[in-house]
């Protein structure tokens, strides 16, 4: 079907189907139907005025904001600010950190916050800065974001960009009105694998897409150790009162992007998810903590496994895996199937239709370990060449210093960010639409349209140099 006719055709058919049959199921869908108000901008494709000196704020630095600073602050045209976290010691350690990168006297003024709940609001009023990096406890993703965007500030905010559907309209609905970038920090985006795999989805390689599997597969229970302070001291909680996946965007985000997702000829449309039994983490508590201890104490609801499909308005398939339990090797899937091939990961390996010339004779043998250099050499993003090298040593095998350096040079340039904030809200959505589903025994959920119909319209993410 011809590119126009197929957008008429689904303006037409699916969109309108979906939101007759949506209307009964959860009034936040309803919200795609309105109108936006004369005063916002769609942020799909948006550029802001280039900030040549960015001056940079930093909301929550024990883990990943700390190193998000170190990498920031060692690059041309920024400026530390501000640091707020809960803890005294963890902003003066990364203050420490800020010292340690700089060659000049740039971050001499750096505003320090910690101590009471609200201290970030404090920094937000008094320093105003021009982007403020979010990295803590996932509840305050969407109030921050939202307070910092209304403070003039463009809210760069870890994964997920927010917990419930009305937290994402209203980020939705703050970054239009007040023409601030909202960006989820989907750090494996910018992985070496993950980017060549864009780069030859865009090339053809694998020929149309027909299908995705992503996951986040990654056995965290080491983390119930952290009981006051830390990830496990809440995260826990929510493996224990939610059941559904709850941690999606790590391998949606990559084949989203391959795949165009809410930009130009497809988009998210419904899904459907099951959950194991929930076992492994009740087992290590009663293996690990005294019968008393407050994990034991806990209920805990979520399945160990969490398995989703996801169908887009082209009839597309995407199966998401979610397990952060179960004792297995790590692995994000990421795999991406198309007409004329197969691009997996974990480990990374191709097979294409007629073989790789030199390695493979047809797509019956994966290309993988040491022949991936030749695919390497030919399909390696642009992107990933240029800035590699400056990125090493940066967290993920460069891939955090990759995206904060590209976030950098977006804005001083004034380009469209590579991700933006409905891509951070299709991706984020599958937590609370999954457990909406789980709940009612698998019933498909519909996607919101965060972007109210201007998907069609929106460019793909290009392959930059």
């Amino acid at each position: 079907m011809k590119k126009a006719n197929r957008r008429e055709f689904l303006k037409k058919t699916t969109l309108a189907s979906a939101a007759f049959g949506a209307a009964t199921i959860y009034p936040e869908f309803l919200r795609g139907q309105t109108t936006r108000p004369y005063t916002s901008t769609y942020m799909g494709d948006f550029a802001a005025p280039k900030i040549e000196n960015l001056r940079a704020a930093f909301i929550g630095v024990g883990a990943r904001g700390g190193y998000h600073l170190k990498f920031l602050a060692a690059l041309p045209g920024t400026e530390v600010v501000a640091i707020s976290d809960l803890y005294e010691d963890l902003v003066k350690e990364k203050l420490g950190w800020v010292r340690e990168v700089s060659e000049s006297d740039r971050h001499q003024d750096i505003k320090l916050y910690w101590g009471s709940e609200d201290k970030w609001k404090t920094m937000l009023e008094e320093v105003r800065p021009d982007v403020v990096f979010i990295a803590t406890n996932w509840a305050n993703h969407a109030p921050m974001a939202i307070e910092s965007m209304k403070k003039g500030a463009h809210a760069m905010v870890e994964v997920p960009i927010a917990l419930t559907l009305q937290e994402m309209w209203d980020i939705v609905d703050t970054s239009e009105s007040t023409q601030k970038h909202c960006m989820m920090l989907e750090n494996v985006n910018y992985s070496r694998d993950e980017l060549m795999f864009l780069n030859m989805c865009r090339k053809g390689v694998v020929g149309e897409l027909l299908h995705a599997e992503a996951a986040y597969i990654h056995e965290l229970r080491w983390q119930m150790e952290e009981q006051d302070r830390g990830t496990g001291s809440w995260r826990t909680h929510h493996y224990a009162n939610r059941n559904g996946n709850l941690y999606p965007t790590h391998g949606l985000g990559p084949v989203a992007q391959y795949m165009n997702l809410g930009r130009g000829d497809d988009t998210f449309a419904s899904l459907v998810s099951f959950s194991t039994p929930a076992m492994g983490r009740k087992s290590y508590a009663e293996a690990n903590y005294a019968t008393d201890h407050k994990w034991n104490k806990l209920d805990f609801k979520g399945g160990d496994l969490n398995t989703s499909i996801l169908k887009t308005n082209l009839g597309r398939t995407i199966m998401v895996q979610w397990d952060e339990t179960s004792p297995r090797p790590y692995s994000r899937l990421n795999l991406i199937q198309g007409t004329k091939g197969t691009l997996a990961g974990f480990p990374t390996r191709v097979a294409l239709e007629g073989g790789v010339e030199g390695v493979t004779k047809d797509h019956h043998s994966w290309v993988r370990g040491d022949n991936l250099e030749v695919l390497y050499e030919k399909y390696d993003h642009p992107l990933y060449k240029r800035l590699n090298q400056a990125a090493k040593g940066s967290g993920h095998g460069g891939m955090d210093g990759i995206m904060v350096y590209r976030i950098v040079e977006c804005l001083q340039k004034g380009l469209p960010l590579d991700q933006n904030v409905y891509e951070g809200c299709f991706w984020s959505a599958v937590a609370p639409l999954s457990e909406r589903s789980v709940a009612s025994g698998g019933s498909p959920q519909p996607f919101p349209d965060f972007t109210r119909g201007n998907w069609s319209d929106t460019k793909p993410l290009q392959i930059i140099s």
